[in-house]
């Protein structure tokens, strides 16, 4: 298959302005593009992670919740990579963002933390 790495990370918004103020001008990835599709009444915003990932964003109109618990199927979480992880909480802290206490890997001896999108969904930082 010769696979090369992940292209993108698709999620779906119960509030898409809420969602895009949070992850372009809180977690500040640049904007590749936005379009709105008329014939699905719904937003499609490209972000740009610095690795050359991209997170797409997406609005629909009535879609169900997820349910969201820790050990539920499906993804878990989704995991940035900082090389400073104390400098990343006191910005996300300073934005009003509320971060779990630092935690050791007990495998990799590295620090991380989680704090959540506007839907809940959890996000780590992992100090490489």
């Amino acid at each position: 298959m010769n696979l090369t790495g992940i292209h993108h990370i698709a999620i779906i918004c119960s509030d898409y302005k809420i969602s895009k103020e949070f992850y372009v001008n809180l977690m500040g990835f640049p904007i590749i593009r936005e379009v709105y599709r008329k014939e699905r009444d719904s937003y499609k915003l490209d972000l740009a992670i610095p690795d050359g990932t991209q997170l797409e964003l997406f609005s629909f109109p009535n879609a169900p919740a997820r349910p969201s618990y820790p050990e539920a199927q499906g993804l878990r979480h989704l995991a940035f990579q900082t090389t400073d992880i104390e400098a990343a909480v006191e910005e996300l802290e300073g934005k009003g963002v509320e971060v779990e206490p630092l935690r050791i890997d007990e495998f990799t001896n590295r620090r991380f933390t989680f704090f959540s999108d506007p839907d809940g969904l959890p996000i780590e930082l992992y100090e490489v």
